[in-house]
This record gives structure tokens, sequence and C-alpha cells, in this order.
């Protein structure tokens, strides 16, 4: 079974680590997995390819409304003949969906978030999208309602798979040189530098922690537009590193105050590296960290709740590390995901 995913490629967040992770397996269990990357010039692609394990075709998408890509993407699916076009985030599903029609393939498509634009006017194209294809993937079952009580989506085509890591990120090079203390107590973020994140209420959070913990900081991995505003005594904004696993065997902890989560696979990280987790208690978040047992989880938006599970966490980790590493090995394990996928793909090419 050739299976062609199709993606916008910008870098490497989830749902590119979330590929990285799935394709290898795929190809494990006798699928012929190709990824059709849609390459937006504004990002840096470059790492990603670089740890893809599985053949690629890779095709400029520097704009969001793009004509000729549909026929380019369109000619490349009939050369490739897959017995399944799998689409990820929104210009995959668009153009991919619509080639996958002019190629006479069957369509799947994995929703990655629940970004509150679905619920506006493009939560028609939604609807006509699942309309056209034979399933819907989605990687929690809160997103999983949301597709289907919000957006609109059929039930009966909606199936949830959960992804799936059994080992902390590879490093792609050296982490540089940085300014954190060697003796800090490290809070860390894995998250871009956006409004959903919610790093504004961890940047707030600290300032109380450092009140009772002076040598605690805030070390955030990940860029985005709100850089500038991100500021504070003890807050360290790293961008991008190669060696996140470096900095998560060097955490006391993972927080994430999102303000909603697709899943956070920062999240499932964390715990193999045993590390305690404080997130908010928003979309798929408590379907990841059991709160009292792997982590805590608190309001969104409310520095005061966040700051004092920060302190708990400080103060007493409780086997919260250990409760979440036997979690994510029994829950979220990357052979359960793929053959969970491998099992849709029969169903959906057979459809």
């Amino acid at each position: 079974m050739r299976v062609a995913h199709v993606h916008r490629i910008r870098g490497i967040g989830g749902s590119e680590r979330h590929l990285l992770t799935l394709l290898p397996a795929l190809a494990e269990r006798g699928v012929e997995p190709v990824l059709v990357g849609l390459d937006d010039p504004g990002g840096d692609a470059e790492p990603f390819y670089d740890a893809l394990r599985v053949p690629a075709v890779r095709l400029a998408n520097p704009r969001d409304l793009d004509p000729l890509l549909l026929a380019r993407l369109t000619r490349e699916l009939r050369r490739i003949r897959p017995d399944v076009v799998h689409t990820h985030l929104v210009h995959a599903d668009v153009y991919g969906g619509a080639a996958a029609k002019l190629a006479r393939a069957p369509l799947v498509s994995t929703k990655h978030n629940d970004d509150p634009f679905r619920l506006g006017p493009f939560r028609y194209v939604e609807r006509g999208l699942a309309a056209a294809s034979a399933g819907i993937v989605t990687i929690t079952d809160s997103l999983r309602r949301f597709n289907v009580e919000r957006v609109g989506l059929p039930a009966d085509k909606v199936t949830t798979i959960h992804y799936g890591l059994d080992e902390l990120p590879q490093p792609w090079g050296e982490n540089p040189a940085d300014d954190v203390p060697a003796g800090a107590r490290v809070l860390l973020a894995i998250a871009r530098l956006v409004p959903q994140k919610g790093i504004d209420v961890a940047v707030q959070a600290l300032a109380r922690v450092r009140e009772r913990h002076p040598d605690a900081v805030l070390v955030v991995l990940g860029d985005g537009p709100e850089r500038a505003r991100l500021c504070g005594d003890g807050v360290h904004l790293l961008g991008r590193v190669p060696d996140v696993a470096a900095w998560l065997r060097r955490a006391e902890l993972l927080v994430h105050p999102a303000r909603w989560e697709g899943f956070g696979l920062a999240l499932l990280e964390a715990m193999l590296a045993e590390l305690p987790v404080v997130a908010t208690r928003v979309s798929s978040i408590p379907e990841i960290v059991v709160d009292g047992e792997t982590g805590l989880l608190v309001a969104p938006d409310d520095a005061d709740a966040l700051a004092t599970a920060l302190l708990r966490v400080l103060d007493d980790p409780d086997g919260y590390g250990a409760a979440g590493l036997a979690r994510a090995r029994a829950e979220f394990s990357v052979a359960r995901m793929a053959d969970r996928t491998f099992g849709f793909y029969r169903s959906s090419a057979s459809a």
C-alpha cells in the first residue's frame, strides 16, 4: 500500500515531529509512505528533511493562494499513484483534497488542532472536504468532539488515533551557549511564541515563583511573533535549539499554559523524560496529563493558579515524573499509533 502524506513544511513543529515518527513506523508495517512537502520559503524546512527517513517530493508553496500549486500537486500524485492520500493541516487539506480528487485517489485527513478559526466560515470548507474523504483522524477524543459537535463533521467518519512517542527527540546539532545560570531551577516550556501557547501567563507566574525560589528560571524553546513582549527577570527565550532532549534532562518540570491545544507533543516528551507537567485544563491536555498523578492542571489565563501549581511541584515533585513515564509507555507508544493508522488505511482504501 502506497500512501502520500501531504503537509506544508515550515520547520519542525508538533505535526512535523509526528510525521517523523509515524512514517518510518508505517514503513516497517509494509506501507510505502511518500512525503509530499509544500515548502514555505519563509520557514526553515531543511532540518525536517534532514531527519526524514522516507522518500519525499518537495513543492514550493510561497503563497496561501496558489492555483499553480494545485496543478503541480495533482501531477505529482498521478505520478506517485498512491492508494491513499493523507493530508495534514489546512494548506494540505485544501490543496491535497482537491488534488486527490483530480488524481482519483482516496482521501483521508488528520486534524491536529482545535484552532478557533475552524469555527468560522472555514467550517464549510472542512465539511466539504469531509464529505469527499474516506475518513478523518483526530489525534485526541477532545479534538474529535470539537470537530463533530462544533465544526459539524460526520461522526461516523471520524476516528481518534493518539500521537505516539517512544523516545526523546534526536538532536540535529549542538546547542549554542546560553546565559542560563548553571545552578538554576529550570522551568521549561517548549512552544511557539504565539498567543495560543500562553507563555505570557508563565512569565507572569514566574515572578511569584521567584519570590520563594529566586533561583527559578523560565526557559522557553521556540520562536514566534510574541518574542518582543515576553520578557522579565529570569526569562530566557532561547528560540529553536537543535537538542531539545538536553533541556528536558536539565529541567525540573515542564510548564505548558496553553489556551487551546490539539495534543501538545511537548507534554509527551516531558513524560518520557520523567518530568512533572504543570499545564492548563483545556482541550486535549487532560487526556495526556492526569491531574494529581502525572502533574497538575489549572485553569487557563490564571497566573496565580499557575504559580501555585508550579510552587507545589517545586516544593514536592511527589512522583509525578515516574507516573508520567509509565503512562507514556502504556498509552502513547509508537507501535500502538502505527498499528491503528495502518488499520485505518486498510478500511479507508476499501471504503
